[in-house]
């Protein structure tokens, strides 16, 4: 079926042909053109997307295959949410490994991009935590990939961008909890070396650490913020699950809701909102780990035009002159963002080639889609980025150069012998064709 599909940017548009993949046995449509797998359409860019080819919808892969309650070995097909993993698992005490800002992701879509979460510096990617899956490829052969079986074909797949062929299932470590519930302290800090101070003595102490930024904010406020560090609790007596909370964002409006004003008013408020310097609180993990998964379609608000995030990294002997320079650009060409989230990398290698996770301090933010004055922004904190020796997400990316994307996966020309002949993107053909 012809479709004019999006990523969750809602930029850029591509028509495709979508495919529903109705089994895990099932064989590859021998169709014309290029595939390209599609999960929930959770990624930023157009690294879901296959504009004139066709895309493989994997939701349909949505069964649970085996669940060891003792050992927390979870076997799932590829197109379940991570939310449906959590519905299953947290009643036995296990947690997602590593998650991402949402949890509406698929299993597949987590692989693919190598998430990562609050906790990094201790647990590294998902990656790390997948013990084997079933890669098909586009000739109808089938490789039980793991750390030690196709070891290359693994390294390749996760991170791979979806590019080396379909994902059917796969084997993933949980990680034992109390339940739902989150001890939290959150820190106002003044500025970056504040932020850094803040991280390097956190990240010690606690599995969560994170921080929100005021990116609208100059002059000696530049980099003030939240911090805040988490780890997992025991379930207090008495407690109940929170209710959903059912807001959504019913329609598009006609222009961005998210503007100079309404972020400058919107970062003022988020930072004055906690009065005092340190605030302890014991939290249910959604509004921890998934504050806007609370908004349904929440992306509507930035208009018909979108968003674009840039999330980056850069090396930790660049971290804070980097940080500094990306927010001061920022700052200076009045496009803020209202949801910007500094956080600093640890040590543990991520298992993938192309995997983006690497040491140093990563921040992501989100931009409305105002035209050609945003991507001359975005090019030019790219440049930053790039003097810097570090790398820009391609999960969360939509427009960086080819050049740049080379320069920061130097692994890609070894990653293209593992591309299955068939398989393609919007975004790898922008990148390397």
């Amino acid at each position: 079926m012809l479709a004019t599909a999006e990523s969750w940017g809602r930029y850029p548009r591509a028509e495709q042909t979508t495919f529903a993949v109705a089994s895990r046995d099932a064989s590859l449509p021998s169709i014309p053109g290029t595939l390209l797998p599609f999960g929930n359409g959770r990624s930023y860019g157009d690294s879901c997307l296959n504009d004139g080819g066709t895309l493989l919808c994997t939701r349909s892969l949505d069964r649970f295959m085996a669940f060891d309650a003792a050992s927390g070995v979870l076997r799932c097909e590829s197109g379940v949410l991570l939310s449906e993993i959590l519905e299953l698992c947290l009643p036995q005490c296990w947690f997602l490994p590593v998650t991402p800002g949402t949890k509406y992701a698929t299993l597949g879509g987590a692989i693919a991009n190598d998430v990562h979460g609050k906790n990094h510096h201790v647990a590294g990617t998902f990656g790390a935590h997948l013990r084997a899956f079933e890669l098909l490829r586009s000739d109808g052969s089938r490789m039980r990939c793991s750390p030690g079986e196709n070891a290359e074909w693994f390294a390749a797949t996760v991170g791979g961008l979806g590019l080396t062929g379909l994902i059917t299932w796969a084997e993933v470590q949980m990680k034992p909890v109390q339940g739902p519930w989150l001890d939290t302290v959150t820190r106002k800090f003044g500025d970056l070396d504040e932020f850094f101070a803040l991280s390097e003595g956190e990240a010690g102490r606690h599995e969560y650490t994170m921080a929100w930024i005021d990116c609208a904010s100059g002059g000696t406020a530049l980099g003030r913020g939240l911090f805040t560090s988490a780890e997992h609790a025991p379930t207090p007596a008495g407690a109940a699950e929170p209710q959903p909370r059912g807001l959504a964002m019913p329609f598009t409006p006609p222009v961005s809701l998210v503007n100079g004003l309404s972020l400058k008013a919107f970062n003022w408020l988020y930072y004055h909102r906690q009065r005092q310097p340190v605030q302890r609180a014991l939290q249910h993990y959604d509004p921890v780990f998934y504050p806007l998964d609370g908004i349904r379609d929440w992306n509507r608000m930035y208009g018909p035009r979108g968003f674009l995030q840039h999330q980056c990294v850069i090396p930790p002997a660049e971290a804070r002159r980097g940080i500094e320079e990306l927010l001061r650009q920022i700052a200076a060409s009045g496009q803020g963002s209202f949801l910007a989230v500094l956080k600093v990398f640890g040590d543990k290698p991520s298992p993938g080639m192309l995997s983006f996770p690497r040491p140093g301090a990563t921040l992501a933010l989100d931009f409305p889609n105002a035209g050609p004055k945003t991507f001359q922004l975005l090019e030019r904190l790219d440049a930053v980025v790039a003097a810097a020796g570090g790398a820009v997400y391609p999960a969360k990316d939509a427009r960086m150069s080819g050049a740049h994307f080379r320069q920061f996966f130097p692994a890609w020309e070894r990653f293209q012998n593992y591309i299955d002949p068939r398989f393609s993107s919007s975004f790898w053909r922008r990148v390397v064709d």
